[in-house]
C-alpha cells in the first residue's frame, strides 16, 4: 500500500487520506505454488520438464497477445518474446499495454533481475503493481517512482529495469520514463534512431534506492512511425558494450525495413518484429529477450 495525507494547507490539518492498495494474495499463492512444483520436480529428477510447463502457463497468463485491441487508441502493436533457451524457458522480461479510464494508454516494458521462477514472480509483481497504480491518473514520473518503492520494499534483492510510458492519442504523443533500461528506438521512413533520454539522463534501476525521482520526456509520433521497445537480452553480447549493442539493433531494424517494409495491420507489424528478432537471435544469446513494437497507422 502507498498512502499519503491530504492537507488543506501545508502543515495544516489532515482532511483526507489518499491511498493505492494492491492485493498481493494471488501473487503470493502463485509463488508458493511454483515453489512446491519446483521441489516436487527436483525430487523426481524431472525439474527441467516441470519448470518448462510452469513457464508456459505463467507466460500465457502474464504476457498479452495483441490483435486489434489498440485500434481505438490510434496504435497498432506487436510483440515477440524469446525465452532463455539454455535455461528454464522463462525469465524476468515483461510488457504491458492497457487502456486507462482517461482514454489514454499505459505502455511498459521491463526486465526483472535473474532467471527462472524467482525472476518471473518479481516480473509479475511489478507488472500488476504498475497496472493498478496507473489508474490513479498520475504522470508517468510518479508511477515510476511508486514502482521503485514497490521494488525496494521487497525483502529480497529485487531490481529491475523498465520503460514506462503513457500514450496520448489526442496528441499522438508518447510520454515516457527510463529506469536503467535501453531507450526506445524510433523507426521513421526506414531510418532508426534511439530516442533522446529524459532530462538528467536515464533514471536509476528500480529497486536500488528508495526515494528516487524520475524525469519524463515526450515523443511526438507521425503517421507511419514505429517505436521499438526491447530488453537488452536481444542485443547484449559478451563482453558487453552498450554502444555496440545499440548500433547492432539500429542496423538490424533498418536492414529488415529495407528488405521488406512492414505491411499494413497487426499481421504486417508482427511479421516485421519476428524478422527483426530472428536477425538478432543466435547461439550467442544467453538471456531472454523481448521486443514490443508500436505503430501509428
Amino acid at each position: 500500500m502507498v498512502a499519503e495525507p491530504v492537507r488543506i494547507v501545508p502543515g495544516g490539518l489532515v482532511w483526507a487520506l489518499r491511498a493505492v492498495l494492491t492485493d498481493v494474495t494471488t501473487d503470493r499463492r502463485r509463488r508458493e505454488a511454483a515453489q512446491r512444483a519446483e521441489r516436487a520436480a527436483r525430487r523426481e529428477h524431472e525439474r527441467a520438464d516441470a519448470v518448462a510447463e510452469i513457464a508456459d502457463v505463467l507466460r500465457d497468463a502474464v504476457l498479452p497477445h495483441f490483435q486489434d485491441e489498440l485500434d481505438g487508441y490510434g496504435l497498432e502493436a506487436a510483440a515477440v518474446y524469446r525465452p532463455d533457451a539454455p535455461g528454464a524457458g522463462v525469465g524476468g522480461d515483461w510488457y504491458k499495454a492497457r487502456g486507462l479510464p482517461d482514454g489514454r494508454l499505459l505502455l511498459a516494458l521491463g526486465d526483472a533481475r535473474g532467471h527462472g521462477l524467482e525472476a518471473v514472480t518479481l516480473m509479475a509483481k511489478l507488472r500488476y503493481a504498475l497496472a493498478g497504480l496507473a489508474y490513479t491518473s498520475q504522470p508517468v514520473e510518479r508511477l515510476t517512482q511508486w514502482l521503485n518503492e514497490v521494488a525496494c520494499a521487497d525483502a529480497r534483492e529485487s531490481t529491475a529495469t523498465a520503460i514506462i510510458a503513457r500514450y496520448h492519442p489526442e496528441r499522438s504523443m508518447l510520454r515516457w520514463t527510463c529506469a536503467g533500461h535501453p531507450r526506445p528506438v524510433l523507426l521513421r521512413e526506414g531510418h532508426a534512431a534511439q530516442l533522446p533520454a529524459p532530462a538528467g539522463g536515464p533514471g536509476l534501476t528500480l529497486g536500488v534506492l528508495p526515494g528516487t525521482t524520475y524525469n519524463a520526456t515526450e515523443t511526438k509520433l507521425e503517421t507511419g512511425d514505429i517505436v521499438l521497445m526491447y530488453s537488452d537480452g536481444l542485443t547484449e553480447r559478451r563482453p558487453a558494450d552498450p554502444d555496440q549493442d545499440t548500433l547492432r539493433f539500429l542496423g538490424a531494424a533498418e536492414s529488415c525495413f529495407r528488405e521488406s517494409a512492414p505491411g499494413p495491420g497487426h499481421a504486417g507489424l508482427q511479421d516485421y518484429v519476428e524478422r527483426l528478432v530472428a536477425r538478432l537471435d543466435g547461439p550467442h544469446c544467453t538471456d531472454d529477450a523481448t521486443l514490443l513494437a508500436l505503430r501509428r497507422p
